[in-house]
């Protein structure tokens, strides 16, 4: 497909009863795990690509995330959307301009949150909207739109303001976001309030004791994402198999080697 085609397909994933399952790789042979096993769309993790580098998140550049996730984009035939932080800046022409690399590439789209990753703090509600419209003038110049996700970042930054949170994807729906994320909300209560708020399809991240898929799907959420999670849980199965042969020197490890091998064979070809 072309990448016309790649970004049309994109959004008719969003326009559907179910919603669209996004998984979050970290490097090409995850992403390619990941769509050989029947996702339909992927979307990047800031925290996982930082992990390939041994470093901690919010640490990429600008220049480093969008090579990275550009490269991962074009090596599968789903579409993704990159996880593009803040935007690599805090003012709006900043914002415009990490959009504009990305929308050169393969990528499908990308989300910016309201967070500032250089002063530690939520935007103020007025320059987060700047930013997200400078962001959608970008994103939306071409034939067939570049996916915008726009993230209001209150309830995994200590802010647990839920009226915050609708005025802001609001606004943000206002500027020209095509999708709208609140990372941290749980309960039905406040997902079921903040689908009702927009007209735009929002995204929800599965947490530890959180809802399951088809409560989600219940609750009108219309896209869903793991964040680093799967990263994580590769990271976790790594140590898992190292600490058993460092300790008791057992091989048990090498029965999920031969399954992995598998599935590496269908994914990598």
């Amino acid at each position: 497909m072309t990448v016309d085609e790649v970004r049309t397909r994109f959004l008719e994933l969003h326009d559907r009863p179910r919603p669209l399952l996004v998984p979050n790789p970290w490097d090409i042979g995850s992403a390619r795990l990941l769509a050989s096993l029947g996702f339909e769309a992927l979307a990047t993790t800031s925290s996982g690509i930082a992990g390939t580098l041994g470093r901690p998140d919010g640490s990429l550049s600008g220049e480093e995330a969008v090579a990275l996730t550009a490269a991962i984009a074009s090596a599968v035939d789903v579409p993704v959307s990159a996880d593009l932080e803040d935007g690599f800046g805090d003012a709006p022409d900043d914002v415009a301009a990490t959009i504009g690399r990305a929308v050169a590439t393969d990528l499908a789209g990308a989300s910016i949150e309201d967070w500032s990753t250089d002063r530690r703090e939520i935007h103020e509600l007025a320059l987060a909207v700047e930013r997200i419209a400078a962001a959608a003038e970008v994103a939306h110049v071409g034939p067939v739109p570049f996916v915008l996700t726009a993230r209001a970042e209150n309830h995994i930054r200590g802010r647990d303001d839920l009226d915050d949170t609708i005025a802001r994807l609001r606004a943000f729906q206002e500027a020209g976001a095509d999708v709208l994320y609140a990372p941290g909300l749980m309960a039905r209560a406040d997902i079921e309030a903040v689908v009702a708020a927009v007209d735009r399809p929002v995204n929800v991240i599965v947490r530890p004791g959180g809802p399951t898929v088809d409560e989600l799907a219940e609750w009108g959420v219309g896209r869903i994402s793991v964040g680093g999670a799967l990263s994580n849980v590769a990271v976790a199965a790594v140590a898992a198999a190292a600490r058993e042969l460092l300790g008791a020197g057992t091989l048990g490890f090498l029965d999920a080697a031969v399954e992995g091998r598998a599935l590496a064979r269908d994914a990598y070809a």
